[in-house]
């Protein structure tokens, strides 16, 4: 079956059967070359009713790159902040695509000291801050002062900060 059919077919099922979304979810990276976004119109399907808790079983059960595709996925759903727990997984893990994409648009609804800590991971890890969603507008002194101690703490071992973290102290009063 060609990929759009395949996508358009899956689409129509999830629709009308939302339990169906676990297979087309699955089967989308076999189908689809752009499998975030063939996984983006999967969830979009889905009846809002029914919408958060696909979302999580999703993630929760999903591969890397299902949840990453979750995580992609979510500022362009129908949710409000139903879907900060997975943000708060994907902030514990290692995997940097995952750490990224919680720190992407739906991240507005992070509290302010999970966004700091989340930011100063990105640091930790060298994940580069530009894919940090709003980071000019809710980058504060906190954080200003969490990343100065990562320096400290850095120098100390005499390692160095990504070139951006010391933007970002430089941009902060």
């Amino acid at each position: 079956m060609e990929q759009n059919a395949w996508l358009t077919d899956a689409v129509a099922r999830v629709g009308a059967d939302p339990p169906a979304i676990v297979r087309a979810f699955a089967s989308a990276g076999r189908h689809c070359p752009d499998v975030i976004g063939a996984r983006t119109r999967l969830l979009r399907a889905l009846p809002a009713d029914v919408l958060p808790h696909w979302v999580d079983d999703l993630y929760r059960h999903g591969d890397p790159n299902e949840k990453l595709a979750v995580l992609t996925a979510l500022p362009l759903l129908p949710l409000g902040a139903e879907a900060v727990p997975l943000l708060h997984d994907a902030i514990r893990t290692n995997d940097t695509r995952l750490l990224t994409a919680a720190l992407g648009p739906y991240a507005r609804h992070l509290d302010q000291h999970a966004w700091r800590h989340a930011v100063l991971k990105c640091v930790f890890l060298a994940v580069p801050l530009t894919n940090v969603h709003d980071l000019d507008q809710r980058a504060d002194r906190e954080l200003a002062a969490m990343v100065a101690a990562l320096r400290v703490e850095r120098e100390a071992a005499g390692r160095q900060l990504p070139p951006d973290a010391h933007r970002l102290l430089d941009r902060i009063p």
